[in-house]
């Protein structure tokens, strides 16, 4: 079964990145590039330096249906990479991208194919899905229901690491002569029933989902565990002057084996964003953002671990999912011109529970404190032209400013990406 999933996965690939413009209403070309130099102390005292280089080429096409009732995006991409800590000196991947068809009737919407989705709480689950969505506008707000299929995605697009076996999937190198084995994503089945309303009472913006996530894989993890989860999520805004207010929460419940009983977990975040009296645009935000972790009861069961469904990293340079994690981050960001922009922040982390359900960049002795330490991070934008930006970025996570690994060096990151846009 797998051999025909890789064949026919390869000949979409290559069907899309070979439909001729000619036959495309519009027709660009993406060309995402960066290179980065990093750096990871461990807590024995040893620094390990790194280089990456990364291209991503996307093709893309738009095809207009009818009356403008419905279109067809097509993208696809292969990305070279080169990094002196990887065994292959360089790699070569194909991924088919967004490709969606996308209907309207009236206040009734379709969108079919590869497309993107993400949940009110962008951390619980964001990208690209394979599956189908329905969509209705109305007074009372928009409603949106759809099902998605993670297994025929490309794992490091999908960043699903739910479970131990997850994690192995995912760390495992792709291999070109292993295709089935090295490529796809963890198979899961995700579901969803979304209400958004962008104005209650005049100031109050809503957005709440019901998501439902179901572990198709055939092989249990190494722990003998398959993962099953529920989610329910509420977020709202609301404007006051110059400033924004944002509150949201999520709870879990999940099962081990699809046969245990329902254990809860919860996350939340709170943001205050405040936009400037200055004569260009500038603003500076407060987010706290907080995901319970595993402890244990008087029975000795575990109970509370929040696990999302894509593993979005809480910090730029600290690769934290956002699991048995309290992250503090102040930032500023501003846009001086049209063409030159910049952001500062620094966050916090701290590790909530008694079982870490992360993987921290320390290795020997750690003191056993929750404080993970700081990371200071900054950003300059520029822009030429229209078709061009260029971001110069870098900072560096500082675990001395905790107690978790306080004698751990710093982890430093430099990195200039450039991208290109052609219509």
């Amino acid at each position: 079964m797998k051999k025909y999933i890789v064949l026919l996965s390869l000949i979409l690939t290559i069907s899309i990145t070979m439909i001729p413009a000619a036959y495309a209403q519009e027709f660009g070309l993406v060309v995402n590039q960066y290179v980065q130099a990093g750096g990871s102390g461990n807590a024995g005292g040893n620094t390990d330096t790194s280089f990456e280089y990364n291209a991503l080429i996307v093709p893309r096409f738009l095809f207009l249906l009818g009356d403008g009732a419905g279109s067809i995006f097509a993208s696809a991409g292969m990305t070279l990479g080169v990094s002196d800590s990887s065994d292959d000196d360089v790699t070569f991947v194909p991924e088919l991208m967004r490709t969606e068809l996308a209907m309207q009737w009236g206040a009734v919407g379709l969108s079919l194919g590869r497309i993107g989705y993400s949940t009110p709480l962008a951390f619980l689950a964001e990208g690209l899905f394979d599956g189908v969505q329905v969509s209705h506008s109305s007074s009372l707000g928009r409603f949106r229901a759809g099902a998605w299929y993670t297994g025929l995605l490309y794992k490091k697009s999908a960043n699903i690491q739910m479970t131990e076996s997850d994690r192995a999937i995912y760390n495992t190198p792709f291999d070109f002569d292993n295709f089935a084995d090295t490529y796809f994503a963890p198979p899961r089945l995700l579901a969803s029933l979304d209400w958004e309303h962008l104005a209650v009472a005049d100031i109050l913006r809503l957005n709440a989902a019901v998501t439902i996530q179901a572990d198709l894989s055939d092989d249990l993890s190494s722990n003998g565990e398959k993962y099953n989860s529920q989610y329910f999520t509420i977020k709202a805004g609301m404007p006051y002057n110059s400033f924004f207010f944002e509150l949201g929460g999520i709870l879990s419940t999940y099962q081990i084996e699809g046969g245990g009983s329902f254990k809860p977990a919860f996350a939340g975040d709170l943001g205050v964003y405040w936009t400037l009296p200055a004569s260009f645009n500038s603003r500076l935000s407060f987010n706290a953002r907080f995901a319970s972790g595993q402890s244990s009861d008087a029975s000795g069961d575990d109970a509370g671990g929040f696990i999302p469904v894509t593993a979005k990293y809480a910090g730029n340079i600290l690769e934290a999912g956002m699991s048995a994690l309290t992250v503090l981050d102040l930032n500023y960001t501003a846009r001086f011109t049209d063409k030159i922009g910049a952001s500062i922040s620094t966050k916090y982390f701290i590790q909530n529970g008694s079982t870490p359900l992360n993987t921290y960049p320390f290795s020997g002795a750690v003191g056993g404190g929750d404080s993970l330490g700081a990371e200071l991070f900054a950003r300059l934008i520029w822009s030429p032209v229209s078709d061009l930006q260029l971001n110069l970025s870098g900072g560096a996570f500082i675990p001395a400013l905790g107690n978790y690994a306080p004698d751990a060096k710093p982890v430093w990151l430099v990195k200039l990406t450039a991208v290109f846009v052609a219509y």
